[in-house]
């Protein structure tokens, strides 16, 4: 009997053989803008194995505007949104906190919250019943994106390097709420639950690997763990090269880990975390998937295959179909990955 997509992801992130290798597709409305036709048919020939829960957030006041739109975008959080290119989003040009003065006052969005949880959890569990994709939670924590958002990036990093009481009120307050929020998700019948944050420049960190042990890890293991108390996995997005802390999301338990791997070198990650982590793609969005060649995206799966592709699992087949990227080399990609099981690929 085939695979369900469920059965597929699941195979793949305990290591149990999934009958391939599973398929997600990420979109930005750009790509719906530009190659409707093309990505109507990506979606026939390599239907994705992932499905999101339904959106039970509750509306919030503080939202204004669209924020895949040109021009400013007010999330739930007050935080405000510059964007100059239609179907992609934009960036914070003035931090909600300048200063940290006003911190104590600052409260995040606990009114978008379900106000009637049970209710929720009735149309979570009705949507992920009727479907046999692996579904994912709504909602995705990301601590240290949101300080920056709300402090701005460069008086973020002098925070973490100050260390000052009010800014770990902050973070732990940004916390508290991304807390309170998985504390609904993993009492829904989701197969998994989300964070995210991105760590890496092009070739390290953005801050020490000692003070991302210090402030962060700990903040990442209480998702790992809560999502792990209630058998859910647990998925992390992450850019750059953040080859020095994948031990430690390893170490703490995180189940797929979405990051550049093109940023990276694919020995070392292999050897650090083969086996014990499943790769949640991707393949390059900087060179690779913008290419007029697809040959090119069919040689990036191939370089992946080989460092880190098992038959027992440990693989899914994720890329970013945005902002440039070429439909054809995207389903060059897609298709590749549809015959590495029958290549041979050593594991």
């Amino acid at each position: 009997m085939s695979q369900t997509s469920r059965e597929i992801v699941r195979r793949a992130l305990t290591f149990g053989r999934p009958e391939r290798v599973p398929r997600d597709l990420w979109l930005l409305p750009w790509a719906e803008i530009h190659f409707p036709r093309e990505l109507q048919e990506i979606r026939r020939r390599f239907p994705p194995d992932f499905a999101s829960a339904p959106t039970v957030s509750q509306p919030s006041s503080r939202i204004v505007g669209d924020p895949y739109r040109v021009g400013r975008y007010t999330d739930e959080w007050g935080c405000t949104f510059v964007n100059i290119q239609e179907g992609a989003i934009g960036e914070v040009r003035e931090p909600l906190l300048p200063s940290l003065e006003g911190s104590a006052r600052f409260r995040p969005p606990y009114e978008i919250l379900p106000s009637d949880p049970g209710r929720a959890r009735d149309t979570v569990n009705r949507a992920s019943a009727a479907t046999e994709k692996f579904v994912l939670s709504d909602s995705c924590a990301r601590p240290w994106e949101r300080y920056q958002f709300i402090r701005g990036s460069q008086e973020a990093l002098m925070d973490v390097a100050s260390r000052e009481d009010e800014a770990e009120r902050l973070l732990r307050s940004i916390q508290d709420f991304y807390m309170r929020e998985l504390e609904f998700w993993v009492r829904t019948d989701v197969d998994g639950v989300r964070f995210m944050d991105d760590w890496g420049a092009q070739r390290g960190l953005l801050i020490s690997p000692a003070s991302w042990r210090e402030i962060f890890k700990p903040l990442y293991k209480e998702y790992c763990d809560i999502a792990h108390a209630h058998g859910k996995f647990i998925f992390m997005h992450s850019d750059g090269n953040i080859q020095e802390i994948l031990p430690d999301l390893v170490e703490i338990g995180v189940d797929a880990l979405n990051s550049q791997l093109f940023c990276m070198d694919l020995a070392v990650i292999a050897a650090q975390a083969k086996g014990r982590i499943t790769f949640w793609g991707e393949i390059d969005r900087q060179h690779v998937l913008p290419s007029p060649d697809p040959g090119a995206g069919r040689r990036a799966v191939r370089e992946v295959a080989r460092h880190l592709y098992d038959k027992s699992g440990g693989i899914i087949a994720q890329l970013e179909f945005g902002l440039a990227a070429n439909p054809a080399t995207v389903s060059a990609v897609y298709d590749e990955w549809e015959r590495i099981p029958a290549t041979g690929t050593p594991g």
